[in-house]
């Protein structure tokens, strides 16, 4: 047995929920070679006496970014569509998509976070800060799209984009002539039996969702997608996770054996662009010596993470109905000197002027492929790091601020004119300088 027996994840959950108080409930699920295990602990919300267990029912997120990859892997081995095709070509006349120095945006941009546009649309209103994509519709994405000027070369860098890949979903969803969840679930979840994996709840769903909670337990609303699915709209269960693991470390025998094959393996850029090399899998981290493929997620009131080590045909499901990170429990369970993350240190919010937020907000680089997004949201400030998700930070003086769902500071290091021109992120003992570039 290579991860941990389960009385042993059981002792870490314990200690998230019943000592940390960072989790109302947690399921892990671990699958060796073709044997599977199950280990849930807690429960569906705060005051609710019912446990949870395998088919619980959590958002995931991002992780819902793999599944929008797998369909554009899939219907490029159906010649549905092509890699290098433009985004323009399924969408609508009327919509003008940018381009800059000749080159159109293509699916593989959008797949690879390469395409020059930003994180999030910049016409998004925000009316509703619980449920922050629910008022954002297609005629908005359309009209931003048509009106937006990139800012850099396509393909020239590497930036996370919940906006590309929502569009990805969407241009798939189109030339398929369905709505993304049907062509999720017609190409995906139905084939492998993943009959708990939707965007929209069935009955059976409904009876076994996990309320989301905030970091201090409190209760939080749901997230909609409406416009833009594809990056983050899908709902799962520990069961349908540990068969999507399955299929990608044994594809035989399943209708999406091409597909998943052809998304692992590196894909060369289209003509005309420099010779990068990517795939349309998961990410891929070198964990001490072990290939690890792995994609983590989070909305307001759930994390969670997926994760498998192709090498020992092993792989791990967390999903956590609070907004505290699990990353480090995937890690662990897949590699056990990957260490967990220690309890954060104490820190206390303070009140400061928010006009000063506008100081901080932008975009802070440290390499070619790491950079951490701060933007407001009426009176609070959030940060997003590449491949994470938004999480709000917090005071405790004018230019230092703490994150609540992990160990890990802000201080915003400002000009004569009081804008910031970096940031210093502070991780566990680790010290990074992030140079500002917006």
């Amino acid at each position: 047995m290579n991860i941990l027996p389960d009385d042993e994840i059981r002792e870490i959950l314990v200690d998230r929920i019943d000592v940390r108080r960072q989790s109302v409930g947690i399921v892990v699920g671990v699958i060796e070679y073709n044997e599977k295990r199950v280990i849930p602990y807690g429960h569906l919300e705060v005051g609710d006496p019912r446990s949870l267990n395998g088919d619980t029912v959590f958002e995931i997120g991002s992780i819902t970014k793999v599944f929008t990859k797998l369909l554009l892997a899939d219907m490029t081995q159906r010649g549905e569509v092509f890699l290098d095709d433009p985004v323009g070509k399924y969408l609508p006349s009327t919509v003008r998509m940018p381009e800059r120095n000749g080159h159109a945006i293509t699916l593989i941009d959008l797949a690879t976070h390469t395409s020059g546009l930003p994180r999030e649309p910049a016409n998004m209103s925000y009316t509703d800060t619980g449920n922050p994509y629910a008022d954002y519709t297609i005629e908005q994405l359309y009209e931003f799209l048509s009106n937006y000027s990139l800012t850099r070369d396509i393909d020239s860098e590497r930036e996370y984009s919940n906006l590309g890949f929502g569009l990805l979903g969407h241009a798939l969803a189109r030339r398929a002539d369905i709505d993304y969840e049907s062509l999720v679930y017609s190409r995906i979840c139905a084939p492998l039996g993943m009959n708990n994996t939707r965007i929209t709840f069935t009955q059976d769903m409904k009876k076994l969702f996990a309320a989301g909670h905030d970091p201090g337990l409190t209760f939080v609303e749901n997230w909609d997608f409406p416009a833009l699915p594809g990056f983050g709209a899908l709902r799962s269960t520990v069961n349908d996770l540990l068969i999507f693991l399955s299929v990608h470390l044994d594809p035989t025998d399943t209708s999406l054996e091409p597909a998943i094959t052809y998304a692992q393996e590196k894909v060369p850029r289209p003509a005309g662009r420099e010779g990068m090399e990517v795939n349309l899998g998961w990410g891929k981290s070198k964990i001490n010596g072990k290939q690890i493929c792995w994609h983590s997620g989070g909305t307001g009131g759930y994390c969670s993470w997926a994760g498998f080590d192709p090498g020992a045909h092993t792989g791990v499901v967390v999903l956590s109905n609070t907004g505290w990170l699990v990353d480090d429990i995937g890690f662990h369970l897949l590699d056990t000197n990957s260490p967990l993350a220690k309890p954060p240190s104490e820190h206390t919010e303070i009140k400061i002027n928010i006009g000063l937020y506008d100081l901080y907000i932008g975009t802070y680089k440290v390499g070619p492929d790491f950079a951490l997004t701060v933007s407001r949201e009426g009176e609070h400030l959030f940060s997003k790091a590449t491949g994470m998700a938004k999480y709000e930070i917090f005071p405790e003086s004018e230019q230092d601020f703490f994150y609540k769902v992990m160990d890990a500071q802000i201080t915003f290091v400002t000009g004569d004119d009081g804008y910031a021109t970096e940031l210093i992120l502070h991780i566990d003992r680790s010290t990074d300088h992030l140079k500002r570039v917006e």
